[in-house]
């Protein structure tokens, strides 16, 4: 497999600095899909089917990037051994002409440092770490981790701030320090509040991916450099249309592509986010498969409004008019 150079660089401190001429460049790219883990019908990882897919989001709906083994690829529920085995199927299916971010957190502090040292081993571009869920660590020792994370290797490393699946949100303040940090880049953001984005953006030079799909376009507006979405499954083409007419200065296209892709981000959000990406990946003929409890398979009714949904957006489904 020919090596992929990552888009960024050390300056002699060692920070990963945005390389590019004309203006910084994120580090991972602009246009990310945070995948889903796709299984066979008794539940086991689909490797083959993943490598498939990680192909079709590169070549076909333009993803810089892709994060793997995060929460819409069902990492609570994959065992570490399953989790490198499928970075090292999507690095070797992708890994040369895209950036490959590896989902490693936890609410283990011990335990997502062994989940980063096992994907920096396995050649994982950068580092995805969400905030530790369930125990709601107070700022310092949420500081404490992230720290801790960021030290235990050398790869480029985002914080995921989503307060409404951790029940604790990453302080403006708490951002901002560990921006001092060499190795911790940017931010996966989903907090949904951006006045604190924008506080962030101001006073650190952290990159910002947007996490929430439906807020994609204000959060370009705010100064995020891309999107780590859910919806690139099945129009990151589109997506990556946006980001191009909105750094052109288009921002009527922009407003447009936003519009248009509406009813997708409502139909793929009625549900889990996993659920309903495997349902729209099983009506694409894309290798989705199964989920593993407590997720449930979307149902019937849910296929039939998540095909009216798809289609009100622009999403071309087979067997149907162009």
């Amino acid at each position: 497999m020919t090596t992929f150079t990552a888009p960024h660089s050390p300056d002699p401190a060692g920070r990963f600095q945005p390389a590019g001429a004309g203006g910084p460049r994120p580090p991972f790219g602009q246009m990310l899909t945070a995948m889903i883990t796709p299984m066979t019908p008794d539940g086991a990882v689909d490797y083959d089917g993943a490598a498939r897919l990680a192909d079709y989001l590169v070549t076909a709906m333009r993803n810089d990037g892709l994060v793997v083994n995060g929460t819409t690829g069902e990492a609570p529920t994959t065992t570490d051994a399953e989790k490198e085995r499928l970075l090292r199927t999507v690095l070797e299916a992708v890994g040369d002409r895209a950036t490959v971010v590896a989902g490693v957190g936890t609410n283990v502090t011990a335990h997502t440092i062994e989940l980063a040292r096992s994907a920096e081993r396995a050649g994982a571009h950068g580092l995805l770490v969400v905030t530790p869920y369930y125990n709601k660590p107070p700022q310092p020792a949420l500081a404490a981790h992230f720290t801790a994370v960021a030290d235990a290797t050398g790869l480029p490393m985002l914080i995921y701030d989503i307060p409404g699946r951790t029940g604790a949100a990453v302080a403006t303040d708490t951002l901002v320090r560990l921006a001092a940090h060499p190795q911790i880049v940017g931010v996966k953001d989903a907090k949904d509040d951006p006045a604190a984005t924008s506080q962030v953006l101001a006073r650190a030079d952290l990159v910002y991916y947007c996490g929430t799909d439906m807020l994609n376009l204000p959060w370009l507006a705010l100064g995020a450099a891309g999107f780590i979405s859910v919806v690139g499954h099945v129009a990151g083409d589109r997506l990556h249309e946006m980001i191009d007419a909105f750094g052109a200065g288009e921002v009527t296209t922009a407003r447009q592509i936003h519009c248009e892709l509406l009813p997708v981000y409502t139909g793929m959000f009625r549900n889990q986010g996993a659920v309903m990406t495997k349902a729209a990946l099983d009506l694409l003929g894309l290798p989705g498969g199964a989920l593993r409890a407590p997720l449930l398979a979307a149902t019937d009714a849910e296929r039939t409004q998540l095909t009216a949904d798809l289609a009100a957006g622009g999403v071309k489904l087979p067997g149907t008019a162009a």
